[in-house]
């Protein structure tokens, strides 16, 4: 189990940027990794509705289950490690296991066995360090749709915010309003 704030930037790249990133910061076939998010809320979007999302993170046969809920600043994320028989169980038969996440939900005042599965989001990630943070070139795939995207991850808000500005200034890409990957998965669910 963990909490952490998360701080990160991001923007929508068009195929030719993120393209050209790969190759500016030589990133090679195998360093991309192959993750997939499957989202949960109620069938009323509770957990939306508090701009807060729920997911299990499936990378290299490990299963994160994950809450994210608004913080002063970035994200609180509340994280539990599940076993594949967990994962199974939350996908096919919305079960999950009892722990922190299901603690923060039920002080949400949102019954855990109301969430449901709507649906997964593949990634092709590769993700390096880069100045004070960590830079994420990701290629997603969703309900017949693709985008590409960059994000920057930082522990200060401030300074992340010049470091990610300045890399959009230095290699010609226009700042586009982004959301983050589950409200462009429910965007196009709904």
């Amino acid at each position: 189990m963990s909490e952490t704030i998360e701080i990160e930037f991001k923007n929508l790249l068009t195929k030719v940027e993120y393209e050209n990133l790969l190759k500016t910061f030589n990133v090679k076939e195998k360093d991309i990794v192959m993750q997939s998010n499957h989202y949960f809320d109620t069938p009323e979007f509770a957990l939306k509705n508090l701009g807060s999302a729920l997911r299990i993170r499936e990378k290299k046969n490990n299963f994160e289950l994950t809450l994210k809920q608004p913080a002063a600043v970035g994200l609180l994320e509340t994280t539990q490690l599940l076993s594949a028989n967990e994962f199974k169980a939350a996908i096919q038969q919305q079960i999950f296991p009892k722990g922190i996440v299901q603690e923060r939900i039920e002080q949400l005042k949102i019954a855990f066995n109301k969430i449901v599965y709507f649906g997964s989001l593949t990634t092709k990630r590769a993700e390096f360090p880069y100045k004070e943070g960590l830079l994420v070139l990701d290629h997603s795939f969703y309900l017949n749709k693709e985008d590409y995207e960059i994000e920057y991850e930082v522990e200060d808000f401030q300074s992340g915010q010049l470091v990610f500005q300045g890399l959009l200034k230095q290699y010609e890409i226009p700042i586009r309003k982004t959301q983050n990957k589950i409200a462009r998965f429910y965007q196009q669910k709904l």
